[in-house]
């Protein structure tokens, strides 16, 4: 049977983010109410229409290369499990130099079996798993440091059972700025990414962005401009998504919060992992 949704249990016990404040609706269809996809869960942003927060595991001695199994006649659709109006769609993308950017990399999701793999790779395609992204952005966070992060763990010595687990998703900032009057399009996205070695659970965090050195509001964000990845403490990255993080916390005791300034990464060997 396919492993559905994020498995909290997959390295230690490393529960979901938390929400700030928190959501208790719940239900049947509602937004609230987060997605199980093969290898994958989605919690949506019930205002802003796109991925509160995406958590996922990778197994990586049952992983296949990403060539081997096929994006061809996969499309980018809307989950019928909630609303279409609580989903951004192909709308936004229509006509314009957005992409839609996975969140969950496809790659990431390809183990198992070769039909659970193949389920995960059609999964990765739900819009709740995408969000719109310049594709100068998201060439630079695919093709630069951003995309190498989950490659570099798990090429680790040491890394016991060759396995990771994985959060990320947009910062769902209030001045994102507005498009189409549909949605506000996030300027920055973030990733934590746990191990464990030497049996010790550890984590780092990231976030994507043009610029770090002024943590206070953003004035002006320029789509052409480079996006580069920040190596960031847990309290920073908790300052910036209001999500809580201290389950991590609790399962890596070992790791520090960083409260030290973000550090540029311009290649993930430079990373004391």
């Amino acid at each position: 049977m396919p492993v559905l949704g994020y498995d909290p249990s997959f390295l230690a016990t490393v529960d979901v983010p938390a929400l700030d404040p928190p959501d208790t609706r719940d239900g049947p269809g509602d937004v609230a109410q987060p997605l199980d996809y093969v290898h994958f869960t989605v919690r949506m942003h019930p205002a802003r229409r796109l991925a509160w927060w995406v958590g996922w595991n990778i197994d990586g001695l049952r992983l296949f290369p990403s060539e081997s199994i096929s994006r061809s006649g996969e499309r980018f659709r809307l989950d019928p499990r909630i609303p279409a109006d609580a989903q951004t769609g192909e709308v936004v993308y229509a006509d314009n130099d957005l992409d839609r950017g996975h969140i969950a990399r496809r790659s990431d999701l390809l183990w198992g079996d070769l039909e659970e793999a193949k389920q995960a790779n059609s999964d990765s395609f739900h819009f709740t798993n995408i969000t719109p992204q310049h594709q100068d952005f998201n060439q630079s966070g695919r093709g630069g440091t951003w995309g190498l992060l989950e490659n570099a763990v798990l090429a680790l010595d040491g890394l016991e059972d060759r396995r990771i687990t994985l959060f990320g998703g947009p910062v769902l900032a209030v001045d994102d700025p507005p498009y189409r009057g549909v949605v506000q399009l996030p300027v920055e996205h973030w990733k934590v990414v746990v191990y464990r070695v030497e049996g010790q659970v550890r984590f780092k965090a990231f976030l994507l962005s043009q610029d770090l050195d002024d943590l206070g509001e953003r004035t002006d964000i320029d789509f052409l401009d480079d996006f580069d990845t920040y190596l960031v403490g847990l309290d920073l990255l908790e300052q910036r998504t209001g999500l809580g993080f201290t389950s991590l916390a609790a399962a890596a005791p070992g790791e520090k919060r960083r409260t030290a300034p973000p550090v540029l990464v311009t290649d993930p060997l430079q990373i004391r992992w």
